[in-house]
């Protein structure tokens, strides 16, 4: 009787998942195996939102893998101490899991390289499984990685992704490998209220239902709207890897449209993002393309980065977005762009404190996306032009004309007419006085000319 484990990370989920479907092939039974790592807690990357939704998409993994007479193996320690143990209770030959590109994936893959093989199991890497085309795929000439995006999408374009898996029928799991209980939402203090459910089946519904509601068709001309709501809202279970980025790009191909194509394209900025720290895991930290910045830290822009933080700097879009995030633990694409531009080129703090406060409430918070994403805001980035400033009152009145959005998450202004919603400073001061909202934390003629000044650009 051979036997395989299945190491899950980001990858929760039965349905289009390589290692799983390699496992199957090759051995009569799989251990399926996720581990709790007190080094992710250790780091500060366990944020009660992403830990309360992660619950869900464990408990939702060992349902789904019991329907087809298996189940989920949860152990808490070491990840490689972990992994090791249950090899050797089960008499493994082999451990499948899927690639990670951050430096601490990679330091992983090393060491269950090295444990593994020393006691002569094989590690069986899998490419694609958490992004829809393998970073490394495709590179320029002369380098590792694309820096550019478009491009990127020109060649990531021309690919053949992978077809996706079927779920397996059936999951055997050897007797003797003990485990522990999924954990519980409810057991996870601390989370935002309006934080959706976690899991393969809540995922694959939304995407569903967006799809057929005419999400997907619409998303092209919808998709910058900050009241409409008309995006997938799928970052979530595309980061916990309960929905497959390969398997959402053939499903809007096959729909196919102009919707389709803008949604496929921001799947592609994924897939770019990873590529990007594959190649560079130190800029999940570090500039990646300095400019020589001399940013504001805590102590000296203390005020300014509270009153961002608390959604109260006085620019009624950018307090929206920052008071949806502490609700939903998620935000608006839009919404993240100006309230990082905000904080970076108009506040002048340094990127790596928003980004913090985003990984401390974002339930799609991940090292990827959200350090690539900031950077690129911050002007250190990708970006092609870096110097680029987003005007939050110029975008407020673009994005969200009516100021809909924005009666939504800031109800001290609910009453205020659309012609003065998004610049309430213009408004009478009795009648600012009435509001009980605040002035703004900065003048943008002020904070853009310091901004320059600092680049050297005045």
């Amino acid at each position: 009787m051979t036997v395989s484990v299945v190491l899950y990370t980001a990858d929760l989920r039965l349905r289009d998942h390589p290692p799983l479907h390699a496992a199957l092939r090759s051995s009569d039974e799989v251990v399926p195996l996720f581990v709790r790592d007190p080094g992710i807690h250790a780091a500060g990357f366990d944020a009660p939102n992403r830990r309360a939704f992660l619950a869900d998409c464990l408990h939702d993994l060992d349902a789904s893998l019991r329907h087809r007479g298996g189940r989920l193996v949860i152990r808490s320690g070491p990840v490689v101490r972990e992994v090791c143990a249950v090899a050797a209770a089960c008499g493994a030959a082999e451990v499948h899991m899927a690639a990670g590109v951050t430096a601490y994936a990679h330091r992983r893959e090393e060491r269950l390289r090295k444990e593994l093989g020393a006691v002569g199991v094989a590690l069986r890497v899998h490419e694609a499984v958490i992004t829809a085309l393998a970073p490394g795929a495709v590179t320029p000439s002369g380098s590792d990685h694309y820096g550019v995006f478009t491009p990127y999408l020109r060649r990531w374009s021309r690919e053949t992704l992978r077809g996706p898996l079927a779920a397996p029928r059936a999951v055997r799991v050897p007797d003797g490998v003990g485990g522990e209980p999924p954990p519980r939402r409810a057991d996870v203090s601390g989370t935002s209220p309006g934080l959706p459910p976690g899991g393969e089946t809540a995922g694959r519904d939304r995407l569903a239902r967006w799809s057929r509601s005419g999400g997907m068709a619409a998303y092209e001309d919808r998709h910058d709207d900050l009241a409409g709501d008309a995006t997938s809202r799928l970052s979530p279970y595309l980061h916990f890897g309960t929905v497959s980025a390969a398997e959402a790009v053939h499903r809007a191909r096959k729909q196919g449209g102009p919707g389709a194509e803008a949604f496929v394209r921001q799947l592609c900025w994924r897939d770019f993002h990873h590529q990007v720290l594959a190649a560079r895991p130190e800029a999940s930290w570090r500039d990646y393309r300095t400019r020589d910045d001399r940013w504001r830290g805590e102590e000296e822009a203390a005020e300014d980065i509270a009153a961002w933080r608390d959604g109260r700097t006085g620019y009624p879009v950018v307090d929206a977005a920052m008071r949806q995030l502490r609700h939903e633990g998620w935000m608006h694409n839009r919404a993240r762009l100006l309230t990082a531009s905000f904080l970076t080129k108009t506040l002048y703090v340094d990127w790596r404190i928003g980004a913090r406060h985003f990984l401390d409430l974002l339930v799609d918070g991940d090292v990827v996306n959200n350090q690539l994403n900031w950077q690129w805001a911050a002007g250190t980035g990708t970006d092609t032009r870096p110097h680029r400033v987003l005007n939050p009152t110029v975008q407020a009145k673009r994005f969200d004309p009516d100021g809909t959005y924005v009666r939504r998450w800031v109800p001290e202004l609910a009453d205020v007419e659309a012609g003065r919603i998004h610049e309430p400073w213009r408004l009478p001061e009795d009648r600012r006085d009435a509001l009980g909202y605040p002035d703004p934390v900065v003048d943008l003629a002020e904070g853009l000319a310091r901004f320059r000044h600092a680049r050297g650009r005045d």
